[in-house]
């Protein structure tokens, strides 16, 4: 029976023997892997936009979803030294790199628990969102490997650690943040550019009286 560590080696080699098959395909993989933390970016611009005229929970879950990508970060690097693994192509040298040697340890892996930290907290801002950050996670992950940078077992937890932080988080301050964003969109300076969309008023039929 092969180890975990024995399996993830056997993925690790079937995605990069496919990398040595797909040169088309290198030069999008490449960029993605790279720059694609880019699009987690302008998604939480997106969810900000999206929130700023819902409800306080809305606009509270799309702020916290950048401040929990950040705190989500900071904690994977002391992770990151305890565990102390090398990178795939430090490990195996006959793999096929496509991205420029790190310096940085392989797990977890930073890109992709940004990418799990977002998309969790887009799932409360919007469900649409969500699906399109967690779409765009899966491949994050899976370029990730593609090109050597991680092992798959590392993109994994990295999806699993950055989504948990944002998902615990706002179990715990979930509350406190809806009060202290309704608290500050009440205030002068932000009432115009975040308050609430007001439901229209119904109007009322006027009932004609019998003759």
């Amino acid at each position: 029976m092969s180890s975990p560590r024995e399996l993830d080696d056997k993925l690790l080699f079937a995605i990069n023997s496919l990398s040595r098959h797909t040169g088309w395909l290198h030069g999008v993989a490449e960029a993605y892997a790279t720059y694609g933390v880019v699009l987690f970016g302008v998604l939480l611009a997106a969810g900000l936009l999206h929130a700023r005229t819902h409800d306080s929970r809305t606009l509270a879950a799309a702020g916290w979803s950048g401040i929990a990508t950040f705190v989500a970060l900071g904690l994977n690097q002391p992770i990151s030294h305890v565990f102390h693994e090398a990178r795939p192509y430090v490990t195996h040298p006959h793999l096929l790199l496509l991205v420029a040697p790190s310096a940085d340890f392989s797990f977890p892996s930073d890109h992709t628990v940004l990418a799990g930290a977002v998309a969790a907290g887009l799932f409360v801002v919007s469900h649409r969102l969500g699906l399109v950050a967690a779409s765009a996670a899966v491949v994050m992950a899976f370029t990730r490997v593609y090109v050597a940078a991680h092992y798959p077992w590392d993109v994994v937890a990295g999806l699993l650690f950055g989504a948990t932080v944002t998902a615990l988080g706002w179990l715990v301050l979930g509350r406190l943040l809806i009060a202290v964003t309704a608290w500050l969109r009440r205030q002068r300076g932000l009432r115009a550019g975040f308050a609430p969309i007001e439901a229209p008023a119904a109007v009322r039929t006027p009932v004609e009286s019998p003759a």
